[in-house]
């Protein structure tokens, strides 16, 4: 077999960073920059693929793109460390609302309800359902996360030339932070581009790549859009097997702002965070579960676990990483990771006040 050029050409300059200073000097760099820094390597490894990229010198283009998102990705992490401590609910939904119409009152009162209950409520920062959910939660409690387009998209009045209001070059960043920075996400009607943000929600949630949220469909009463789109995916996904039946739990319909702000008060009612460590799903917990309902689940859910169970500890102790959150109890189990829909479920068990100790 012929050898892959462009794997010789890869090795060759990566021993060729290696092998005239390079490492030393971005070294060098680092500790002129933060020699402290616990994130050193990781710093370390992200100039070195610079580097290397100056090396092959290939594409202008190739530099631009890079350049840019890395560029789009520190100004997005320096902005929102300011509200690192608040809690976000993104909002999805059309630009073409219409002023007048029930969808644009409806999203204006649930950006009034999630302001009341603390949400920042983060949008694309258009107009339409954007503009109305901006509008019902202020100013201070809004977040814009606006793409640059040449026509339609700018960004709506209530966030317009603020600080709450970060424009992005690049799609796949911007929904990046749409979904980074929430603990719900909340669906509302829309074209084509709305339907394409709910299903690479779904697709990032059901594959494990995002962390489990409360995704929520919100219409109006009477409403027929996502009902259409649930009837769709039972009839033509489920049959042949593109999806499991389970999948379906990691959506909820809401038929109003105050149901699905209850909805997202019911996940988080015991629940508070889920995260990997090493070979084990970590679920953080308020309060314990009683004895009686952790053997229930170990039978109930066990296809969910790829062996050894679940195991309840009181605190988290010292495996979790962040100091803040360790006097929290864990429940930790080898997570199937096709099993999200089944691992939701258990979400609505874990909140269940009768499995509450």
């Amino acid at each position: 077999m012929a050898e892959d050029p462009g794997a010789a050409d890869y090795l060759a300059r990566h021993w060729q960073t290696g092998s005239t200073g390079l490492q030393d000097k971005v070294d060098e760099l680092l500790t002129l920059a933060h020699g402290g820094s616990e994130n050193l390597e990781l710093y370390r490894d992200m100039l070195l693929s610079i580097v290397r990229m100056a090396q092959a010198d290939r594409n202008r283009w190739d530099a631009k793109i890079m350049r840019h998102t890395i560029r789009e990705l520190e100004t997005a992490f320096a902005r929102l460390e300011q509200f690192k401590r608040r809690r976000k609910v993104t909002v999805f939904g059309s630009a073409r609302t219409l002023l007048d119409s029930n969808m644009f009152a409806l999203a204006r009162e649930l950006g009034e309800l999630l302001a009341e209950d603390d949400y920042m409520a983060i949008t694309g920062g258009g107009g339409g359902i954007m503009e109305a959910v901006h509008v019902g939660a202020g100013l201070d409690n809004s977040l814009s996360f606006n793409i640059t387009l040449p026509f339609e998209q700018k960004p709506n009045r209530i966030v317009s030339g603020t600080q709450h209001d970060l424009p992005f070059r690049f799609f796949f960043l911007r929904k990046l932070f749409l979904v980074r920075e929430a603990d719900a996400l909340i669906l509302c009607p829309g074209g084509f581009g709305t339907l394409d943000e709910t299903l690479e929600v779904l697709t990032l949630v059901q594959t494990g790549k995002s962390p489990m949220v409360p995704i929520i469909l919100l219409d109006e009463p009477g409403g027929q859009y996502w009902k259409d789109l649930l009837d769709f995916f039972r009839r033509n996904l489920l049959p042949d097997g593109y999806i499991l039946e389970s999948d379906l739990n990691l959506l909820q319909l809401a038929d109003s702002p105050h149901q699905a702000l209850k909805l997202i008060r019911q996940f988080y009612r015991n629940f508070h965070s889920a995260r990997w460590l090493q070979d084990q799903y970590l679920m953080r917990l308020n309060q314990p579960l009683t004895a009686r309902a952790l053997e229930r689940i170990k039978v109930e859910f066990a296809d969910i676990c790829t062996g050894g169970g679940f195991t309840q500890q009181t605190p988290s102790g010292a495996g979790d990483e962040d100091a803040e959150l360790r006097h929290l109890t864990s429940l930790s189990f080898a997570l199937n990771a096709r099993a999200q829909g089944r691992l939701r479920a258990l979400i609505d068990e874990l909140n269940d006040p009768q499995n509450i100790g």
